[in-house]
C-alpha cells in the first residue's frame, strides 16, 4: 500500500511540474505534443495525475520539451 501511494504521489508531482512549466512558457497542449513527437491524447495521459501508467521515456521527452531534465535518486 505504501509503495502504491508513493508511486501515485510521484506521478502527480511529475504531471504538475510539466503542466506548470507549460503554463510558465505559454505552451499549449498541441504545441507540447508536437515538441514531444506524440499525440495530444498521449500528452493528456501524461498530465492526468490519476494515470500512473506512464513510461520513463515519455516523462523524459516531456521534461526536455519544456527545457528540463528528469533527475532520479536512489536512497
Amino acid at each position: 500500500m505504501y509503495e502504491d501511494a508513493t508511486n501515485y504521489a510521484i506521478k502527480r508531482v511529475l504531471a504538475w511540474q510539466v503542466e506548470q512549466a507549460m503554463r510558465e512558457q505559454g505552451i499549449t497542449k498541441v504545441e507540447m505534443a508536437r515538441r514531444m513527437g506524440t499525440s495530444r491524447v498521449h500528452l493528456d495521459r501524461l498530465l492526468d495525475p490519476a494515470n500512473d501508467n506512464v513510461q520513463l521515456d515519455t516523462v523524459q521527452r516531456a521534461a526536455a520539451a519544456v527545457g528540463r531534465k528528469v533527475r532520479m535518486e536512489s536512497v
